[in-house]
């Protein structure tokens, strides 16, 4: 545990002296709150409701993308990272410490988010719904962590950050996320957001929050993707470590 300990200290650390890392992930979703959800559904309680959750796994989506998939790429591309992987503690420290390091990111990111919808906005929720949702908001992180993992081991930095950047919008805008709450969405919308993993997120949270009724085919095409990404990003691990070794 120590070990662990450590290495989430030392990537936390590395990443804070970056500030637009943090910045840039509690930024985005913030501005989208106060452009999108504060003028147009502040004052309706459900809306808003509904559109607070969008926001908080649009801050996850964002920390998980860019922290993973940047960050893995860019430590790869060191040489501190090969004479890591020699040390005898293995990869599983490293794996958790950086974890922690983007749970921690991923808290920070959402405090904006929260912060704007209880000061200026309707939306409203008990303690236990909040914690619920929270609980939620974690579990929806794993695809987009196991995603992120997959863009930093398979791509050189450079191509990482294109890369996390073109499949961010898509996701965001696919799941309905910007669009307000269920069934406001495009026809079009409406169509592919079940199959994007950053809808079932957000029904996951909705659910925990609200009365909503989640849609199985969401939670399925869910459970795919962590699945599909999980497999990929254990590939992309092995390939890398074949590579260096080899």
């Amino acid at each position: 545990m120590s070990l662990v300990l450590t290495h989430a200290r030392y990537q936390f650390l590395e990443t804070v002296r970056v500030p637009m890392t943090v910045i840039g992930s509690s930024v985005f979703p913030a501005l989208s709150m106060l452009f999108f959800v504060v003028p147009f559904a502040g004052d309706n309680a459900t809306g808003a409701t509904y559109a607070t959750g969008s926001m908080l796994v649009f801050a996850v989506m964002s920390s998980c993308l860019f922290t993973y998939g940047i960050g893995v790429a860019e430590d790869r591309a060191q040489p501190w990272d090969p004479y890591l992987r020699t040390l005898p503690a293995g990869p599983l420290p490293r794996f958790a410490g950086r974890i922690l390091t983007v749970m921690a990111i991923m808290g920070i990111a959402v405090i904006p988010v929260l912060l704007i919808a209880a000061f200026l906005t309707e939306a409203t929720v008990t303690p236990l719904q909040l914690l619920l949702g929270l609980a939620a908001l974690l579990l929806g992180s794993i695809p987009f962590t196991l995603m992120g993992l997959f863009i930093g081991y398979a791509l050189p930095s450079k191509a990482a950050i294109v890369v996390a950047q073109v499949v961010f919008f898509p996701m965001a805008v696919g799941g309905g996320l910007l669009t307000g709450p269920p069934g406001n969405a495009p026809g079009f919308i409406q169509v592919v957001a079940p199959y994007l993993p950053t809808r079932g997120a957000v029904e996951l949270v909705w659910t925990a929050s609200t009365d909503f009724s989640p849609n199985a085919l969401s939670l399925v095409m869910l459970a795919v993707w962590v699945l599909v990404f999980g497999g990929l990003s254990v590939w992309a691990y092995r390939r890398d470590e074949g590579r260096r070794f080899s």
